[in-house]
């Protein structure tokens, strides 16, 4: 499999978190994810440090998505929009074996697919003052 339909995966698990937070600790889905056959084990690990990681720095996370969503209080931010973000902005800050510009391109792909037509400048504005914010660098 391709780390770009691992990361597909991730975005989806990332998306039922955000709905299913509050109320689970393991998400059932991903039982089903693991059970695609052309998932590596690579594409297991990657998915479930993401996955996790997205969890474990959510807060912090949100920080940066708030100080660069001008007038866009984390409500407001449209949940597919939100999950893009929350899982580029992680491997940016936290998954230095990834260029930044890959995750930034391949979640906005990831937007277009899932997301409002024109939801991927909103996305790709608030990647870039992410990236600028954490020092351009990993």
């Amino acid at each position: 499999m391709s780390r770009k339909k691992a990361r597909d995966y991730a975005y989806k698990l990332v998306f039922e978190w955000l709905f299913n937070k509050d109320k689970q600790e393991e998400s059932p889905t991903m039982e089903t994810v693991f059970a695609d056959s052309e998932i590596t084990v690579a594409d297991k690990d990657y998915i479930k440090n993401v996955v996790s990681g997205v969890k474990e720095h959510y807060d912090e996370l949100t920080d940066l998505i708030c100080a660069n969503s001008r007038n866009f209080s984390l409500e407001r931010i449209f949940k597919p929009d939100m999950a893009a973000i929350l899982l580029a902005a992680y491997e940016m800050k936290y998954m230095p074996d990834i260029p930044p510009a890959v995750s930034i391109s391949e979640i906005l792909d990831i937007v277009k697919t899932y997301s409002m037509p024109d939801s991927y400048v909103f996305v790709n504005g608030v990647l870039a003052g992410i990236f600028k914010q954490i020092g351009g660098k990993n």
